[in-house]
């Protein structure tokens, strides 16, 4: 497994998603709701379209530490999912929110291979891209709004600040920052 960083740039994010709006509405939301609520993507491909249907958060157990998590969708969330439904207004609630070519759950394989070809395409300089991608680059993002380190570090379930810092790549940051701007 490649280690990947967060996407520093917003002008890469909106790179991306313009990129894959052009190619297909699922690939794009999976993308935003990856930057947009930090879940990794086990947790993504799990949603059903009742988790997310006419609603405002979402409830869910994360698959890999069992906890309990309710996330709030953002405008922009609940607007592109509306959108996305529209296409499939006949579909049971219970049915996976994202399906692959053959009428099954999405799996995380296809995600990683849009992700890459996205950032090859559009030639950008941002490192090994993977699916844990999305859930850096909300981190980096949200600290860099926010500057809360303890609320970051509860929302990733982190179990110490620093841990949160290194994961997202703000300690390498700091650290070659401090590099270049020192001499003696």
């Amino acid at each position: 497994m490649n280690y990947v960083e967060p996407i520093r740039k917003k002008k890469d994010i909106k790179s991306i998603e313009s990129y894959l709006s052009k190619s297909s509405k699922r690939d794009r939301l999976i993308f935003v709701f990856g930057i947009n609520t930090g879940l990794r993507i086990s947790d993504i491909l799990a949603l059903d379209v009742s988790d997310v249907k006419e609603k405002t958060y979402i409830s869910i157990k994360e698959k890999k530490t069992g906890k309990y998590k309710k996330i709030p969708l953002n405008n922009k969330l609940r607007k592109l999912t509306k959108e996305y439904l529209k296409d499939y207004s006949l579909i049971k609630s219970n049915t996976p929110l994202f399906l692959g070519e053959k009428g099954k759950r999405l799996h995380r394989s296809i995600v990683y291979r849009f992700l890459n070809e996205a950032a090859q395409v559009l030639k950008l300089n941002i490192g090994a891209v993977g699916t844990h991608t999305m859930r850096k680059t909300f981190g980096y993002h949200h600290y860099k709004q926010f500057n809360n380190i303890a609320l970051l570090q509860n929302i990733l379930n982190h179990s110490s600040p620093s841990i949160t810092l290194r994961y997202i790549g703000i300690s390498q940051d700091e650290i070659d920052y401090s590099y270049s701007n020192f001499e003696l």
